[in-house]
């Protein structure tokens, strides 16, 4: 059995110096001892989440309602008015595309994602999702940190945490951007809150350079490079060793020590060149409407393969201020989601598809989530059909696949229209408590003692989804 130390004793080790925190990372990822939290012997020991920023209408595309084309133009028959976040209700308005059932499993997928239907046998949906909140910016929090406000540690940051690193020269968690723009909220969504600083988000963008400031301005010799890294490790070391091996300092010497390292990874794991023309075609890079989220999903599987721990792929900006540039269908559902996901349906399939053709899919998990979804009838105060639809926090849907899931399956329902759910409600929580079960957390136990309290990234709620797991 691996040895595993206490929290408490874990973060004293790692705070007594650079050769401990080097040699506790090196331990760490050669499975010497196990990771502090880690409970169980885990299904998955890497992820990637596909976050779509806007709402995504499950109405639309994973959850296949016939009664709304039966009742299409007609009121919804309440008691009381819905609770929206516009507040415009409109009449009760069908699917603009046609569903199917896909693969062997018959999962029903709707033609917004012809290609992530090829993939239907490998998914699971969960078509039970609610969301704390229906504004934008507190629901996407809640969805990557379990809190409507900023400030606390994200899913990744909790990963990094919980599991340490695989990697020696590349960052645990690491977060690829709609090349349109960041989401709402930017670096607070990849935050590691209160966590050691080593645990947040690293940026990667496009281009020669993906990580800001990751090389000097201009050339520096090998040798003089050399030697005054040397210094530098033997001024921090004497620094460190002052001020009492305190915490923030060592987490950010370990960060630019990690820096340093990543000139040589980054370059080498980012150059998708050395992908053959087959796999390029494949992810859609040689075409311009997903080329963008083409070489995201192509460098998420590279990343994922050199050893990074969590890699968040983001699909939505808002670009400029304009939420519209993003899946936030107000004004017509058909225009908004063609458009994004004409971005995306290709390559998300081939990164789900390209990870089960390299046996890493056994070991992987694949997250596809949005904030909330959209309301069955229109946003509109006039007695005709509208094009668009309102947040809805009531009812949604996401998926998952990879390791330690049951294939082509759903769990969970809504009622009869897709407004609300029915059975099998699944809170952020509990979708944040399955994700951490599945990759060997005890989501109670992962705890980190922060201003009196000890915090986990399910706050005092959770429950994992046992009816998703294999």
């Amino acid at each position: 059995m691996p040895f595993v130390p206490d929290r408490r004793e874990f973060l004293n080790w790692s705070a007594c110096g650079l050769g401990a925190t080097a040699a506790l990372h090196l331990l760490l990822r050669d499975g010497t001892i196990a990771a502090a939290g880690t409970h169980h012997a885990p299904k998955a020991k890497r992820a990637v989440q596909i976050s779509l920023v806007g709402g995504l209408s499950h109405v639309d595309s994973f959850d296949f309602k016939p009664l709304l084309t039966r009742h299409h133009g007609q009121r919804l028959q309440t008691e009381t008015k819905p609770d929206v976040f516009f507040g415009q209700v409109g009449l009760l308005r069908k699917n603009d595309w046609e569903f199917k059932p896909r693969g062997t499993s018959g999962l029903m997928v709707s033609e917004l994602f012809p290609h992530i239907a090829k993939v239907a046998d490998e998914l699971t949906v969960i078509r039970s999702m609610t969301a704390d909140s229906a504004n934008h910016t507190p629901a996407l929090f809640v969805l990557n940190s379990g809190f409507q406000f900023n400030g606390y540690p994200s899913l990744g940051g909790w990963l990094s945490y919980g599991l340490g690193t695989i990697a020696d020269d590349l960052p645990a968690f690491v977060v690829l951007p709609d090349g349109r723009g960041e989401p709402n909220g930017a670096a607070s969504n990849w935050t590691s809150g209160f966590l050691p600083a080593q645990h947040q988000g690293v940026v990667f963008r496009g281009g020669e350079s993906p990580v800001r400031d990751l090389f000097p301005a201009k050339p520096v010799p090998t040798g003089e490079e050399r030697d005054s890294r040397a210094f530098l490790e033997t001024l921090n070391g004497m620094h460190l060793q002052r001020s009492g091996g305190e915490g923030d300092l060592a987490a950010r010497i370990t960060s630019y020590e990690l820096a340093a390292r990543m000139q040589l990874a980054v370059p080498a794991v980012a150059d998708l060149s050395r992908e053959s023309d087959k796999t390029k075609a494949l992810y859609g890079i040689d075409r311009p409407e997903t080329a963008d989220c083409g070489q995201r999903c192509l460098l998420a599987r590279r990343l994922l393969e050199k050893g990074v721990r969590f890699v968040q792929v983001y699909s939505g900006g808002p670009i400029g201020g304009n939420p519209r540039t993003s899946w936030d269908a107000h004004e017509n559902v058909k225009e908004n989601h063609g458009i994004e996901a004409a971005r995306i349906d290709q390559p998300v399939a081939a990164l789900v598809a390209d990870l089960k053709q390299r046996g890493m899919l056994d070991d992987t998990l694949v997250l596809f989530t949005t904030e909330f979804g959209r309301t069955p009838f229109t946003q509109s105060g006039a007695n005709t059909v509208g094009t668009g639809r309102d947040h809805n926090k009531y009812a949604f849907s996401c998926w998952l696949a990879g390791a330690g899931l049951k294939p082509g399956t759903v769990f969970g329902s809504t009622d009869e229209i897709g407004w609300k759910v029915a059975d099998h409600p699944v809170a952020w929580h509990d979708f944040h408590a399955t994700v951490l079960h599945l990759m060997g957390i005890d989501h109670e136990k992962l705890t980190y003692y922060h201003n009196g309290i000890r915090r986990r990234l399910t706050n005092v709620h959770g429950e994992v989804v046992r009816g998703i797991l294999a």
